[in-house]
């Protein structure tokens, strides 16, 4: 952490999350029409929520455990994301290679978040908890 990240949005791990679900957009928008309700609908699911629970994780930093809670949260989605690419490929929907780089993009993102849970302080803001005055 070189600067002062004041919002979720200029996090790097957030950054390349959000441009992951874009690109899972972008590929799923050729799936069949009758995997809408299932495989379309689940991998643009998860790979969405591994951005809104970042969010959540980084206005929760003021408590360790949801934080870290919320983090986990995010890196399940993502390991998700990655298995629903897995059966697009299977399923001949997506060239292996297109999956390929974005399953790599989502090894990337869950490593930042594992250094982000194994580091919680370094993105902690002080508690306001006070001691009451007797």
């Amino acid at each position: 952490m070189s600067k002062r990240i004041k919002v979720h949005t200029e996090l790097e791990v957030y950054q390349l999350a959000m441009d992951a679900a874009m690109r899972v957009f972008e590929v799923s928008r050729g799936f069949p029409r009758e995997e809408t309700y299932a495989l379309t609908d689940q991998i643009r699911r998860s790979s969405r929520s591994v951005c809104a629970n970042i969010a959540e994780a980084w206005r929760k930093r003021r408590y360790p455990a949801a934080f870290v809670s919320k983090l986990s949260d995010s890196e399940a989605e993502a390991a998700e994301t990655q298995v629903w690419l897995q059966f697009a490929v299977k399923c001949d929907y997506l060239e292996a290679e297109a999956a390929r780089t974005l399953y790599t993009t989502y090894d990337h993102i869950i490593g930042k978040l594992v250094v982000m849970i194994q580091r919680p302080e370094q993105w902690a803001l002080p508690s306001t908890t006070k001691t009451p005055r007797l």
